[in-house]
């Protein structure tokens, strides 16, 4: 599948399954405008603080320039027209200064009943100047303030009495003009962003969603598997990590199709095989009546060795059904047993393998009989196989089963002197298809060894393997004693 048809199935997907009011391209648009929107508050709190401020800097200004030309020329002397015009121009209702202690009022109109606010210039500090820009700006409008401060680097200090509803009027004009410019930056910035994010991350992820799906639609399909971008950031990661999930889990569902289609075959092998082996335990129960003492040595191994047969065909069915039955826990003596497995195995004393039997004659474990012959037996054979693929005669090729309790727990060794298990075996070690040693191997001999232990409650570990030297370990705890059936044996009596 190619990426542009991969993104098609996204977006096709991603409007048939999201919605355009939940989407991530729509979600990234809001939440952009709305944070740059925010950030334009947080500025324009200290803006119209300063606006404010300005504002009533330039008319006190304006008032010290008027006030030193009235001190000059003798204020009195004005008519009270020319004064009405020069606080008309100002904006005022009342100009005043103060030199040297003394308090003098150069021009004056109506002088209102009350001041309702004083404000020194030089003392407004920030949180000040904030908290009456937003109380002038929601409830001004209708208040006299009274505005003083010294201008530039005259010693003598101004004041004024004014209004603030132009103030309020400004500010007004001010803040819609700002709220205006603030909604635009929030636009272009919120789209170049879009742009920006929907190409670095949106797209890619709207392809990936659309690779998951149309690999959940047909998975055993190579051309539904992502191609993953040249890029090294977390979403090429991503879609990396995407690309070897498919690629593991088309393979993981094609080795399964693969055991299911074997599973099939088994069992209808199996339906024939039982009914030749069942001819042939007849034919074994009647060389019983042969007295040749030769012959008669070779029946009961014979005979066990058909009844195994038969217990195999019927486990197929269990195996199959991916469930071992339960295992029967007995006492057994575990060199008898590997005897068994060496006659099993059919080794050749010529054939240049050795086979050392160095269990303890007196030593037992507890466990199932035939499925401990069963884990025994796919090890040593895997060993058997290992060493006969090599052909140099010098080599000493010895297969030996050991075993030691410590505790209540019983460690059976199966060890040879073979090449050893290649890296892939290793580290596919116990999985059915992979973990083979050899070519055209299944491994499963490994898989149903592992599979019976672990029901035993134990494990099967690989101790070590190197060139000359692999060894396994079968570990089998004992089997626990309920608690009733120890007190009913400390009952009884002696």
């Amino acid at each position: 599948m190619t990426e542009n048809t991969i993104q098609e199935s996204a977006v096709s997907d991603g409007d048939r399954g999201v919605p355009l009011s939940r989407g991530l391209s729509l979600k990234l648009l809001v939440l952009t405008v709305l944070f740059v929107l925010i950030a334009e508050v947080l500025i324009f709190l200290p803006s119209i603080a300063n606006f404010r401020l300005r504002w009533l800097e330039e008319r006190l200004g304006t008032a010290a320039a008027v006030s030193t030309v009235l001190i000059e020329d003798d204020a009195a002397s004005l008519s009270r027209a020319v004064q009405d015009d020069v606080l008309m121009a100002i904006g005022a209702k009342a100009i005043a200064v103060r030199d040297e202690g003394v308090s003098r009022l150069l021009v004056v109109a109506d002088m209102p009943p009350q001041v309702d606010k004083h404000i020194d210039l030089a003392a407004v500090g920030p949180m000040d100047a904030m908290t009456g820009a937003v109380d002038t700006l929601f409830f001004g409008g209708r208040r006299m303030l009274r505005v003083f401060g010294k201008v530039g680097d005259s010693d003598k200090e101004f004041e004024i009495v004014v209004p603030d509803k132009k103030l309020r009027n400004a500010m007004l004009v001010y803040s819609r003009n700002v709220a205006f410019l603030s909604l635009l930056i929030s636009l272009i910035t919120a789209m170049l962003v879009f742009y920006a994010i929907n190409r670095i991350m949106i797209r890619p992820i709207r392809t990936m969603t659309g690779s998951m799906l149309a690999f959940s639609r047909a998975p055993d399909d190579p051309g539904r598997i992502i191609e993953p971008e040249d890029r090294g950031d977390e979403i090429g990661v991503a879609e990396r990590e995407l690309a070897g999930m498919q690629r593991q889990l088309q393979k993981t569902l094609s080795e399964q199709k693969h055991l299911a289609d074997l599973g099939l075959a088994v069992s209808k092998i199996n339906h024939d095989m039982r009914n030749i082996l069942a001819s042939a335990q007849l034919m074994s129960d009647r060389l019983r009546l042969v007295k040749d003492p030769t012959v008669q040595s070779f029946v009961p191994k014979l005979v066990r060795a058909l009844d195994r047969a038969v217990s195999y065909s019927e486990g197929v069915m269990a195996y199959g059904r991916t469930q071992e039955a339960p295992p029967s826990r007995r006492r057994l003596r575990l060199r008898q047993l590997v005897d068994d497995v060496q006659e099993l195995l059919g080794i050749n004393p010529d054939g240049g393998i050795e086979f050392v039997n160095a269990v303890d004659p007196a030593f037992e474990v507890d466990a199932d009989s035939e499925q401990l012959f069963r884990v025994l037996t796919n090890l040593c054979r895997n060993a058997l196989e290992a060493m006969a693929a090599d052909r140099e005669r010098a080599v000493v090729n010895r297969l030996s089963v050991s075993a030691e309790r410590i505790g209540s727990v019983s460690r059976i060794f199966v060890a040879d002197t073979g090449p050893g298990l290649p890296q892939k075996a290793r580290d596919n070690l116990f999985a059915a298809f992979r973990g083979s040693a050899r070519s055209g191997g299944t491994g499963l001999g490994l898989a149903i060894a592992h599979e019976l232990v672990r029901a035993h409650g134990g494990s099967l570990d690989l101790v070590e393997s190197v060139g000359g030297r692999t060894v396994f370990s079968v570990t089998i705890p004992d089997q626990p004693v309920r608690l009733e059936d120890a007190r009913g044996g400390l009952r009884r009596p002696a």
